[in-house]
């Protein structure tokens, strides 16, 4: 699975997930709810870019 980074730099890893926010390890960037945004600063996933 794809990487993808924020503008500020946070990177989501699909391998990891984001389980502080409810995200288990696994999940594809591309199944994260529309209003999943940026834990580290807000941002909505629309401004993420692939690495």
């Amino acid at each position: 699975m794809k990487k993808y980074q924020c503008a500020c730099g946070y990177i989501y890893n699909p391998s990891k997930g984001d389980p502080e926010n409810g995200t288990p390890a696994g999940t594809a960037f591309e199944d994260l709810s529309e209003d999943w945004v940026c834990p580290a600063c807000g941002l909505h996933k629309e401004m993420f870019d692939v690495l």
